[in-house]
Protein backbone atom coordinates (compact mmCIF):
# COMPACT_ATOMS: atom_id res chain seq x y z
CA UNK A 1 0.00 0.00 0.00
CA UNK A 2 1.07 3.42 -0.35
CA UNK A 3 0.75 6.36 1.62
CA UNK A 4 0.36 10.17 0.91
CA UNK A 5 0.90 11.71 4.39
CA UNK A 6 0.18 15.46 4.20
CA UNK A 7 2.67 17.15 6.81
CA UNK A 8 1.89 20.30 9.02
CA UNK A 9 3.99 22.91 8.16
CA UNK A 10 3.61 26.39 9.36
CA UNK A 11 5.66 29.49 7.96
CA UNK A 12 8.03 27.27 6.03
CA UNK A 13 8.86 24.92 9.53
CA UNK A 14 7.82 21.38 10.18
CA UNK A 15 5.19 21.25 12.95
CA UNK A 16 7.30 17.81 14.36
CA UNK A 17 5.08 16.38 17.12
CA UNK A 18 2.14 16.33 15.20
CA UNK A 19 3.57 15.21 12.19
CA UNK A 20 5.95 12.93 13.60
CA UNK A 21 2.79 10.94 15.36
CA UNK A 22 0.62 10.96 12.52
CA UNK A 23 3.56 8.77 10.59
CA UNK A 24 3.61 6.35 12.89
CA UNK A 25 0.03 5.64 12.30
CA UNK A 26 0.92 5.75 8.13
CA UNK A 27 3.59 3.74 8.58
CA UNK A 28 1.35 0.66 9.69
CA UNK A 29 -0.15 0.79 6.30
CA UNK A 30 2.84 0.93 3.92
CA UNK A 31 4.94 2.93 2.09
CA UNK A 32 4.99 6.41 3.27
CA UNK A 33 5.62 9.52 0.80
CA UNK A 34 5.36 12.40 2.80
CA UNK A 35 3.93 15.66 1.72
CA UNK A 36 5.09 19.25 2.30
CA UNK A 37 3.82 21.82 1.18
CA UNK A 38 3.53 25.80 1.37
CA UNK A 39 4.98 29.36 0.02
CA UNK A 40 8.02 27.98 1.54
CA UNK A 41 8.42 24.54 2.65
CA UNK A 42 12.14 23.45 1.21
CA UNK A 43 12.84 23.65 4.99
CA UNK A 44 10.64 21.62 6.30
CA UNK A 45 10.64 19.02 3.64
CA UNK A 46 14.54 18.52 4.77
CA UNK A 47 13.28 17.77 8.49
CA UNK A 48 10.56 15.61 7.14
CA UNK A 49 13.20 13.19 5.38
CA UNK A 50 14.65 12.34 8.54
CA UNK A 51 11.44 10.78 10.24
CA UNK A 52 11.13 7.10 10.52
CA UNK A 53 9.13 5.63 8.12
CA UNK A 54 9.34 8.12 5.45
CA UNK A 55 10.69 6.75 2.03
CA UNK A 56 10.25 9.53 0.24
CA UNK A 57 9.23 13.59 0.49
CA UNK A 58 7.57 15.84 -1.92
CA UNK A 59 7.99 19.48 -1.59
CA UNK A 60 5.31 21.84 -3.36
CA UNK A 61 6.47 25.55 -3.00
CA UNK A 62 4.03 27.85 -4.86
CA UNK A 63 3.25 31.83 -3.67
CA UNK A 64 -0.98 29.69 -3.93
CA UNK A 65 0.03 27.54 -0.83
CA UNK A 66 0.71 30.29 1.32
CA UNK A 67 -1.50 31.42 4.22
CA UNK A 68 -3.66 28.33 4.61
CA UNK A 69 -5.74 28.46 1.62
CA UNK A 70 -7.14 25.06 1.64
CA UNK A 71 -8.99 25.21 -1.79
CA UNK A 72 -5.27 25.31 -3.42
CA UNK A 73 -3.85 22.69 -1.10
CA UNK A 74 -6.58 20.28 -1.37
CA UNK A 75 -6.09 20.37 -5.53
CA UNK A 76 -2.49 19.82 -5.20
CA UNK A 77 -3.26 16.51 -3.22
CA UNK A 78 -5.87 15.67 -5.39
CA UNK A 79 -3.53 15.86 -8.23
CA UNK A 80 -0.93 13.32 -6.85
CA UNK A 81 -3.99 11.20 -5.45
CA UNK A 82 -3.76 9.03 -8.28
CA UNK A 83 -0.07 7.09 -7.07
CA UNK A 84 -1.54 6.45 -3.36
CA UNK A 85 -3.99 4.24 -1.90
CA UNK A 86 -4.09 6.20 1.57
CA UNK A 87 -4.04 10.25 1.73
CA UNK A 88 -3.73 11.15 5.15
CA UNK A 89 -2.41 14.35 7.74
CA UNK A 90 -2.78 14.59 11.04
CA UNK A 91 -5.93 16.16 12.75
CA UNK A 92 -5.14 20.04 12.95
CA UNK A 93 -7.44 23.18 11.97
CA UNK A 94 -5.41 22.65 8.41
CA UNK A 95 -5.95 19.33 8.03
CA UNK A 96 -9.68 19.42 9.28
CA UNK A 97 -9.95 22.24 6.48
CA UNK A 98 -8.09 20.81 3.87
CA UNK A 99 -9.27 16.66 3.66
CA UNK A 100 -12.68 17.03 3.19
CA UNK A 101 -12.02 19.48 0.08
CA UNK A 102 -9.45 15.92 -0.89
CA UNK A 103 -12.47 13.67 -0.07
CA UNK A 104 -14.53 15.61 -2.31
CA UNK A 105 -12.46 15.90 -5.11
CA UNK A 106 -11.79 12.15 -5.06
CA UNK A 107 -15.76 11.19 -4.59
CA UNK A 108 -14.85 9.40 -1.46
CA UNK A 109 -15.94 9.94 2.13
CA UNK A 110 -13.58 11.59 4.71
CA UNK A 111 -12.53 9.20 8.20
CA UNK A 112 -11.79 11.77 10.76
CA UNK A 113 -9.87 11.69 14.31
CA UNK A 114 -8.64 8.13 13.89
CA UNK A 115 -7.50 6.80 16.58
CA UNK A 116 -6.23 3.56 15.57
CA UNK A 117 -5.54 1.47 12.42
CA UNK A 118 -7.00 -2.11 12.47
CA UNK A 119 -5.69 -2.66 8.52
CA UNK A 120 -6.12 -1.30 5.31
CA UNK A 121 -9.42 -0.53 5.23
CA UNK A 122 -10.44 -0.03 9.26
CA UNK A 123 -10.61 2.21 11.51
CA UNK A 124 -11.09 3.09 15.25
CA UNK A 125 -12.26 6.73 16.00
CA UNK A 126 -14.11 8.26 18.89
CA UNK A 127 -17.72 9.31 18.98
CA UNK A 128 -20.11 10.79 21.66
CA UNK A 129 -17.31 13.64 22.90
CA UNK A 130 -15.33 10.33 23.26
CA UNK A 131 -17.84 8.20 25.09
CA UNK A 132 -17.50 5.60 22.69
CA UNK A 133 -15.21 4.21 20.07
CA UNK A 134 -16.43 3.57 16.70
CA UNK A 135 -15.38 0.89 14.46
CA UNK A 136 -15.28 2.15 10.45
CA UNK A 137 -14.52 0.07 7.45
CA UNK A 138 -14.24 2.03 4.38
CA UNK A 139 -14.90 0.77 0.76
CA UNK A 140 -13.60 3.10 -1.14
CA UNK A 141 -10.29 2.68 -3.44
CA UNK A 142 -8.66 5.64 -1.94
CA UNK A 143 -9.21 6.20 2.03
CA UNK A 144 -8.74 9.77 3.17
CA UNK A 145 -8.04 10.20 6.67
CA UNK A 146 -6.94 12.74 9.74
CA UNK A 147 -5.06 11.12 12.28
CA UNK A 148 -5.48 12.14 16.15
CA UNK A 149 -2.19 12.55 17.16
CA UNK A 150 -2.66 11.85 21.16
CA UNK A 151 -3.57 8.19 20.14
CA UNK A 152 -0.23 7.13 18.81
CA UNK A 153 4.02 7.97 20.00
CA UNK A 154 6.24 10.21 18.01
CA UNK A 155 7.75 8.14 15.36
CA UNK A 156 11.84 7.92 15.62
CA UNK A 157 14.25 9.47 13.64
CA UNK A 158 16.42 7.77 10.32
CA UNK A 159 18.82 8.79 7.70
CA UNK A 160 17.27 11.18 5.70
CA UNK A 161 15.46 10.14 2.39
CA UNK A 162 15.12 11.40 -0.95
CA UNK A 163 13.65 14.24 -1.43
CA UNK A 164 12.10 15.63 -4.63
CA UNK A 165 9.92 18.95 -5.77
CA UNK A 166 6.78 18.61 -7.71
CA UNK A 167 4.89 21.08 -9.91
CA UNK A 168 1.81 23.16 -8.36
CA UNK A 169 -1.29 23.17 -10.01
CA UNK A 170 -1.57 26.59 -9.23
CA UNK A 171 -3.75 28.93 -7.61
CA UNK A 172 -8.03 28.12 -7.64
CA UNK A 173 -9.12 31.29 -7.26
CA UNK A 174 -12.03 29.95 -4.73
CA UNK A 175 -10.64 32.16 -2.12
CA UNK A 176 -7.96 35.01 -1.48
CA UNK A 177 -6.29 35.72 1.85
CA UNK A 178 -6.94 39.36 3.35
CA UNK A 179 -4.60 39.16 6.55
CA UNK A 180 -3.56 37.10 9.30
CA UNK A 181 -4.03 38.24 12.58
CA UNK A 182 -1.72 35.99 15.15
CA UNK A 183 -1.40 36.06 19.10
CA UNK A 184 2.22 36.46 19.83
CA UNK A 185 2.71 34.45 23.09
CA UNK A 186 6.17 33.29 24.88
CA UNK A 187 4.15 30.20 26.06
CA UNK A 188 4.50 26.69 24.61
CA UNK A 189 1.96 25.76 21.51
CA UNK A 190 -1.37 24.55 23.40
CA UNK A 191 -1.24 21.04 21.32
CA UNK A 192 2.37 20.16 21.94
CA UNK A 193 2.97 21.39 25.26
CA UNK A 194 4.08 19.15 28.14
CA UNK A 195 1.96 20.90 30.65
CA UNK A 196 -1.19 22.36 30.69
CA UNK A 197 -2.94 25.26 32.85
CA UNK A 198 -7.15 24.89 32.02
CA UNK A 199 -9.29 27.88 33.62
CA UNK A 200 -13.00 27.03 33.66
CA UNK A 201 -16.16 29.76 34.33
CA UNK A 202 -15.33 29.37 37.78
CA UNK A 203 -13.07 31.92 37.59
CA UNK A 204 -15.94 34.68 36.64
CA UNK A 205 -13.77 37.72 34.57
CA UNK A 206 -10.87 38.07 32.10
CA UNK A 207 -9.25 39.67 35.15
CA UNK A 208 -9.43 37.02 37.21
CA UNK A 209 -8.21 34.59 34.11
CA UNK A 210 -4.98 36.14 35.08
CA UNK A 211 -3.94 33.58 38.19
CA UNK A 212 -4.42 30.67 35.43
CA UNK A 213 -1.38 32.61 33.13
CA UNK A 214 0.62 33.46 36.26
CA UNK A 215 0.66 29.39 37.49
CA UNK A 216 1.34 28.73 33.97
CA UNK A 217 4.22 30.88 33.28
CA UNK A 218 5.67 29.26 36.77
CA UNK A 219 5.31 25.65 35.40
CA UNK A 220 6.36 26.70 31.49
CA UNK A 221 3.19 25.93 30.75
CA UNK A 222 0.45 26.38 28.02
CA UNK A 223 -2.78 27.64 29.23
CA UNK A 224 -6.56 26.66 28.06
CA UNK A 225 -9.60 27.23 28.74
CA UNK A 226 -12.82 25.49 28.63
CA UNK A 227 -15.63 26.46 26.11
CA UNK A 228 -17.99 28.09 29.00
CA UNK A 229 -14.87 30.36 29.68
CA UNK A 230 -14.03 30.97 26.01
CA UNK A 231 -17.88 31.93 25.15
CA UNK A 232 -18.00 34.05 28.50
CA UNK A 233 -15.25 36.07 26.92
CA UNK A 234 -12.53 35.15 29.64
CA UNK A 235 -10.34 33.57 27.61
CA UNK A 236 -9.63 33.99 23.17
CA UNK A 237 -10.84 31.25 20.92
CA UNK A 238 -7.78 29.60 20.32
CA UNK A 239 -7.25 28.54 23.90
CA UNK A 240 -10.66 26.44 24.15
CA UNK A 241 -9.85 22.43 24.75
CA UNK A 242 -12.59 20.17 24.27
CA UNK A 243 -14.13 18.89 21.47
CA UNK A 244 -14.81 22.02 19.45
CA UNK A 245 -11.64 22.89 20.58
CA UNK A 246 -8.39 21.89 20.43
CA UNK A 247 -7.48 18.10 21.46
CA UNK A 248 -4.43 17.91 24.33
CA UNK A 249 -2.96 15.05 25.68
CA UNK A 250 0.25 16.49 28.12
CA UNK A 251 1.86 15.13 30.54
CA UNK A 252 0.29 16.83 33.33
CA UNK A 253 -3.37 18.42 32.63
CA UNK A 254 -4.32 22.07 35.63
CA UNK A 255 -7.84 21.68 35.46
CA UNK A 256 -8.99 25.02 38.02
CA UNK A 257 -12.61 25.77 38.15
CA UNK A 258 -13.64 23.45 35.35
CA UNK A 259 -16.90 21.34 36.14
CA UNK A 260 -15.60 18.38 33.50
CA UNK A 261 -18.66 19.24 30.78
CA UNK A 262 -18.14 15.59 28.37
CA UNK A 263 -17.40 17.73 25.65
CA UNK A 264 -14.10 19.40 27.82
CA UNK A 265 -13.26 15.95 28.69
CA UNK A 266 -13.48 14.75 25.59
CA UNK A 267 -10.23 17.09 24.44
CA UNK A 268 -8.00 16.30 27.26
CA UNK A 269 -8.72 13.18 29.23
CA UNK A 270 -5.75 11.45 27.49
CA UNK A 271 -3.37 13.59 29.67
CA UNK A 272 -1.11 11.60 31.04
CA UNK A 273 -1.78 12.57 34.82
CA UNK A 274 -4.87 15.36 35.53
CA UNK A 275 -4.80 17.33 38.84
CA UNK A 276 -8.60 19.02 39.09
CA UNK A 277 -8.76 22.69 41.28
CA UNK A 278 -12.64 22.56 42.33
CA UNK A 279 -14.56 23.95 45.32
CA UNK A 280 -17.28 21.38 44.39
CA UNK A 281 -16.91 18.04 45.65
CA UNK A 282 -19.61 17.06 42.91
CA UNK A 283 -18.04 18.48 39.87
CA UNK A 284 -17.69 15.38 37.39
CA UNK A 285 -13.89 16.30 36.78
CA UNK A 286 -13.55 14.95 39.78
CA UNK A 287 -14.30 11.20 38.13
CA UNK A 288 -11.15 11.39 35.89
CA UNK A 289 -8.95 13.02 37.61
CA UNK A 290 -6.01 11.68 39.27
CA UNK A 291 -5.23 14.31 41.99
CA UNK A 292 -8.50 16.56 43.21
CA UNK A 293 -8.31 19.52 45.27
CA UNK A 294 -11.82 20.69 46.59
CA UNK A 295 -11.00 24.37 47.47
CA UNK A 296 -11.43 27.99 46.36
CA UNK A 297 -9.22 28.53 43.00
CA UNK A 298 -8.63 31.81 44.18
CA UNK A 299 -7.18 31.15 47.50
CA UNK A 300 -5.79 27.55 45.98
CA UNK A 301 -4.00 28.74 42.57
CA UNK A 302 -2.19 32.13 43.92
CA UNK A 303 -0.95 29.65 46.70
CA UNK A 304 0.68 27.36 44.49
CA UNK A 305 1.87 29.78 42.45
CA UNK A 306 3.93 31.25 45.46
CA UNK A 307 5.20 27.76 46.56
CA UNK A 308 5.98 26.91 43.13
Amino acid sequence: MAVLLLAEVTGGELQLDATAKAMTAAAKLGEVTVLCAGASAAAAGEAAATLAGASKVLVAEDASLGHRLAEDTAQLIASLAESYDHILAPATTDAKNILPRVAALLDVMVISDVSAVIDADTFERPVYAGNAVQTVKSGDAKKVATIRTTGFEAAGTQAACAVETVAVPGATGLSDWVEDRLAASDRPDLTSAKIVVSGGRGLGSEESFAIIGALADKLGAAVGASRAAVDSGYAPNDWQVGQTGKVVAPELYIACGISGAIQHLAGMKDSKVIVAINKDEEAPIFQIADYGLVADLFEAVPALTEKL
